[in-house]
């Protein structure tokens, strides 16, 4: 059970390009839970993923010298999910279709993307922390920087389009 959480039903296994695979995985499983339960159920759901994440990755990782084999995605998963929470909160505040922003999609994708690949600053950090706690906090603080920017994009935009 572990293997299939940690890889994300298996999606962890996709070459080239693990992480990418995940988080486009992530995509219509978001999706569907905020179609079903709009932005706090994505929350709920993010935090259920994150703390099967932490078990998973554990369970995987145990006796290994790798602490964050590639085929590990469900800290994609949770990131990406964590990119989106400005496009559920902005479609459930304006009763609007998550759909319609689709701008905010692409650019969550795309930013949770760049700051996962680049690790900056804080994901960085707890990349370096050499554990499966590690593993899950580098990609949902990679997600909170890409929500950040999502919101900046957002802002520009309607500040243009006005």
């Amino acid at each position: 059970m572990s293997r299939i959480i940690a890889t994300f039903f298996y999606v962890g296994y996709m070459r080239p390009a693990p992480g990418t695979w995940g988080s486009l995985a992530a995509l219509p499983f978001a999706w569907i839970i905020m179609q079903w339960a709009g932005f706090f159920g994505l929350a709920l759901g993010t935090i259920g993923v994150f703390a099967l994440g932490v078990w998973a990755t554990k369970a995987e990782t145990a006796g290994r010298d790798n602490h964050d084999p590639s085929e590990i995605v469900i800290d994609e998963v949770a990131g990406q999910w964590v990119a989106l929470f400005p496009v559920a909160y902005g479609a459930g505040m304006m009763g609007v279709d998550v759909l319609a922003l689709w701008p905010g999609w692409i650019a969550a994708f795309a930013l949770f993307r760049l700051f996962d690949i680049s690790k900056p600053w804080l994901v960085g950090w707890a990349d370096r922390r050499d554990d499966a706690m590690g593993v899950m906090l580098d990609d949902v603080i990679a997600g909170v920087f890409a929500a950040i920017g999502v919101v900046i994009l957002g802002g520009l935009y309607h500040a243009i389009a006005i």
